[in-house]
């Protein structure tokens, strides 16, 4: 990664912050009527829509910055990492962060987020490796 291609740093981070507040503000208004861990179905579907909802704005993210191979794990990376570091304050404190839905809720709402930063990592390897192989062979 050259001194010109390191200029998509902070602004992924700036998107992967702003992504992470979004979701946030959306579980704190309305989060106890989406986020219903009693339902299995309900729970699966949120599972389920996180990957193409995630992997889609991952890609777009790449393909704005003109990003190729391992720099696609790098704006991964950066994506995810706002949110995981503000999100383990925000898991201790879920009570207080989120007093519309039940403390009951907490841990698979930790699941939930680990399930979801880790399709943002997988699309980001698999897209990098993807453009790497092809670009050797």
């Amino acid at each position: 990664m050259n001194k010109a291609n390191k200029q998509f740093i902070l602004p992924v981070l700036g998107i992967g912050f702003l992504i992470w507040f979004l979701a946030t503000l959306a579980f704190r208004v309305a989060g106890q009527y989406f986020f219903i861990t009693e339902s299995p179905a309900i729970l699966s579907i949120l599972y389920l829509m996180v990957i193409p909802v995630l992997a889609f704005i991952s890609v777009i993210t790449f393909k704005k910055f003109k990003l190729s191979g391992l720099e696609n794990v790098v704006a991964g990376v950066l994506l995810v990492l706002p949110g995981m570091l503000i999100d383990t304050f925000v898991i201790q404190f879920f009570e207080d962060t989120f007093p519309n839905m039940p403390a009951s809720r907490a841990a698979t709402f930790g699941s939930w987020l680990m399930w979801a930063y880790s399709v943002v990592l997988l699309t980001s390897i698999i897209t990098g490796l993807r453009q790497k192989t092809s670009s050797n062979g």
